[in-house]
């Protein structure tokens, strides 16, 4: 099963309570409730007038709007962005908003808006296409202001020409709004995608995010009002008939203690339903069930990602769009109880208060607002809090996002690790030595800054020799953000020992679901015995995405090493995630995942008939067609095998994973110098990566290039000394060479990354040589 495969959850059922009457009265069931329903936002504004007003003026009331003159902020007189790949014109016609640009068939059309996109600081447009899609235009209005830089046209992909039938053309699926975007610029999105007949039938209570996208449905919430409601608790506990409980908790403020500058949480503090709600779209994740369910928690009804590489820089600040949710939990105010609502007014969605006034709530404005403190003069833009502890990244082109971590700059970081820091913006030259002098200050002070997750995942990314130890100390320390730990634990797969898969198996313990998760995806690293028995305990997990996660993984494990009170749980966890694939069936990935799991109980025609659905969807989906690939390689057709892959090495050339099945397939054909060519390309395309490498050089070996193989090999090892692949190749390429020190090195060193694994130690016997570690005395 490959990394890529798809692990996603279906939405968990709702719990609600009844309580009885009064003790004389006889206990009679009450009818069944019936589902709330949704009202629409001016239905709020009746009795919540100033939240409405404040709504009604904010990015949410403004997110889709119908094209009209009133919500149109581009200039359509002109010529509009003109692009080589792209020729659009923009024109209006009859009230109209339009334009003519570079169509899905390559040919130059006329399209009309629909509706806008957003207002600031950019507007996008919606064009309607057959199938009940709607695609978001790949070019914008820069709504700033002149002097900004804005009132023009631009290219949201500036220099890529990018043509049609490539997904990130704005008619392919990466502009599709029904999948990528609607959910969260909508109230009550129904995504409504038919499969039979490959259409969208997509609805909406109201188009843009209202009141009841974070409340939920108000009927039950307006009977209470009117005083009609049932005597039973609604949903959420609050009494009020709202499905979600987003009001603070009563007497609870910030307060300073007189000791401190930050200001203390008094009273019993907020739950996180706040966080939970706004992470729905404030995430990056992938949607796991629909219709979606009001006041459950995120990871039952999304996955989000955690701080992986190529999404968020080694030290956790924001790199490709992520939003705020996963850098906000990496902050002291996420574990200090502070929630949205404390910075942003919720309604509106502006700060509390303007400028550094925001933070002075609880950061008392003599000590912190201070040349002492920032080292900037007094009402510049670099002694604005968010210049350091917030820094910005351009987003769409023109939209500088802050990074929610509300972290301390670390110019030292950057300098040994290549992550940015908040000081180089406008300090280029002088970096190197703020940061001496700011590391200078940090050791000699009594309070330095909490101790650092960055140096842990470049150990584990880069393969050191120290990446088991390190990340397995990410994962215990409690003082670190549960997100960093989930994610040491996660990238803990390749490295585990038994000196670390105690590490995993508390993570499999942990209140926080994000190290259940991490531990659910990583057992089948586990070894074996002890893996399942990790996995089976998170069955009956209360988040449904770890309890499926636990069941992708038991899926492949013969049912004989399952105990038999796993087999009902089990099948629940499968059910959930089959059907959370089928909320996302109008994606390639979604149909790829179930093929797999066809594969892998040997249900080859369900298999083919999900991938054959994969190719309809998304002819450019690259693991479709290695899966193909395999299907036919395990029904002995190496002949239909190679056609698929061809396919696929037409579609990208540059696909590592691609030319390793290749030069596996000119192996099983007796093809080796082309394998060697293959398997060479693969290694070199993939140079962080052991395994091709070491494929690349067993091929050589068996070609009779053992002293280029052990080369190749030599400098894998010295890239990656963690990684215990090239170590156990070199040692048996060594042996079958003739160099009996040279694997006897290899396998020392292998020993040294595992000194309690028997395989090592025996490895090392065989080589004429006693160990030099001594073995642990756990057993797996």
């Amino acid at each position: 099963m490959r990394g890529w495969v798809l692990v996603a959850t279906a939405l968990a059922a709702g719990m609600a309570c009844s309580r009885s009457g009064e003790k004389t009265a006889p206990r009679v069931a009450p009818p069944p409730a019936k589902p709330a329903t949704f009202l629409g936002s001016e239905a709020c504004g009746g009795c919540h007038p100033e939240e409405f007003a404040r709504w009604r003026a904010s990015h949410h009331a403004l997110a889709m709007q119908p094209a009209s003159e009133t919500t149109v902020l581009g200039d359509f007189t002109g010529d509009g962005p003109a692009r080589s790949d792209m020729h659009a014109r923009v024109f209006r016609r009859d009230g109209r908003f339009g334009f003519s640009a570079e169509g899905a068939d390559g040919a130059v059309h006329d399209f009309e808006i629909a509706y806008t996109f957003g207002v600031d600081p950019l507007q996008q447009y919606l064009v309607p296409f057959s199938g009940g899609r709607l695609q978001a235009t790949g070019f914008a209005w820069d709504a700033r202001r002149r002097g900004q830089g804005g009132q023009r046209w631009f290219d949201l992909h500036p220099g890529d020409k990018i043509p049609p039938g490539d997904p990130l053309h704005w008619t392919g699926p990466a502009g599709a709004w029904n999948f990528q975007c609607a959910e969260c610029h909508s109230t009550d999105l129904q995504k409504g995608w038919q499969a039979a007949e490959s259409r969208y039938e997509t609805s909406w209570s109201e188009v843009s995010v209202g009141c009841e996208a974070c409340h939920g449905p108000g009927s039950a919430h307006r009977l209470w009002a009117e005083g009609k409601g049932s005597t039973g608790a609604p949903p959420s506990g609050a009494g009020d008939g709202l499905e979600v409980a987003l009001r603070g908790k009563r007497g609870a403020r910030w307060s300073f203690d007189g000791q401190s500058p930050i200001a203390k949480r008094v009273g019993e503090p907020d739950s996180r339903a706040e966080l939970e709600a706004c992470g729905r779209c404030h995430s990056r994740r992938a949607v796991l069930a629909e219709p979606y369910r009001y006041g459950r928690p995120l990871l039952d009804t999304h996955l989000p990602s955690l701080l992986e590489s190529g999404l968020y820089f080694d030290d956790g600040q924001i790199r490709d769009e992520v939003y705020e949710w996963g850098s906000f939990l990496q902050s002291r105010m996420y574990v200090a109880g502070v929630t949205c609502s404390d910075c942003h007014e919720p309604h509106s969605g502006k700060l509390r208060a303007p400028g550094n006034a925001t933070c002075a709530q609880c950061h008392q404005p003599a000590h912190y607002d201070s040349v002492a403190h920032h080292h900037h003069a007094v009402g510049s833009a670099a002694a604005n809090c968010v210049s350091c502890h917030m820094p910005t990244r351009l987003y769409m082109v023109v939209h500088a996002r802050h990074d929610h971590s509300l972290r301390l700059p670390r110019p030292d970081l950057s300098m040994r690790l290549g992550t940015p820091n908040a000081c180089q913006g406008c300090h280029t030259e002088r970096t190197a030595q703020w940061a001496t002098e700011a590391i200078g200050r940090w050791r000699g002070s009594a309070t330095p800054p909490r101790a650092h997750f960055a140096e842990a995942l470049v150990a584990g990314r880069q393969g050191r020799a120290d990446a088991e130890e390190r990340l397995a100390a990410l994962a215990d320390d409690a003082s670190q953000p549960a997100i960093a730990r989930a994610t040491a634990v996660r990238e803990l797969a390749p490295w585990l020992t038994l000196r670390s898969i105690p590490s995993v198996e508390r993570a499999a313990r942990d209140e926080d679901p994000l190290l259940r998760l991490a531990a659910a995806e990583v057992a089948q690293a586990v070894a074996p015995d002890r893996g399942v028995v990790l996995a089976t305990s998170l069955l009956r997990d209360p988040v449904r995405a770890v309890r499926i996660a636990a069941g992708r993984f038991l899926a492949a494990v013969p049912p004989a090493l399952l105990p038999p009170s796993a087999a009902r749980p089990l099948a629940d966890a499968l059910a959930e995630w089959e059907a959370s694939q089928r909320a996302n069936d109008d994606r390639p990935e979604a149909h790829v995942s179930l093929g797999a799991l066809h594969a892998q109980r040997g249900e080859n025609e369900a298999a083919r008939q999900e991938y054959e659905s994969a190719l309809r969807l998304g002819p450019w989906f690259v693991p479709t067609y290695l899966d193909l690939a395999d299907l036919e390689r395990s029904e002995g057709r190496d002949d239909r095998a190679g056609e698929w892959l061809e396919k696929a090495l037409a579609l990208a050339p540059d696909n590592p994973d691609v030319h390793l099945a290749i030069g596996l397939l000119r192996v099983r054909e007796g093809r080796l110098e082309d394998a060697v060519h293959a398997l060479r390309r693969a290694a070199r395309l993939a140079p962080e990566d052991a395994h091709p490498t070491v494929v690349y050089a067993m091929a050589l070996q068996s070609q009779g290039h053992a002293s280029e193989a052990m080369a190749a090999l030599d400098a894998l090892h010295r890239r990656r000394p963690g990684d215990r692949e090239p170590l156990l190749a070199l040692a048996t390429i060594a042996r079958e060479a003739g160099e009996p020190g040279r694997a006897r090195a290899a396998a020392q060193d292998l020993l040294a990354l595992e000194p309690d694994e028997p395989g090592a130690e025996n490895l090392v016997r065989e080589l004429g040589e006693t160990p030099s570690a001594e073995p642990d005395d756990r057993t797996r």
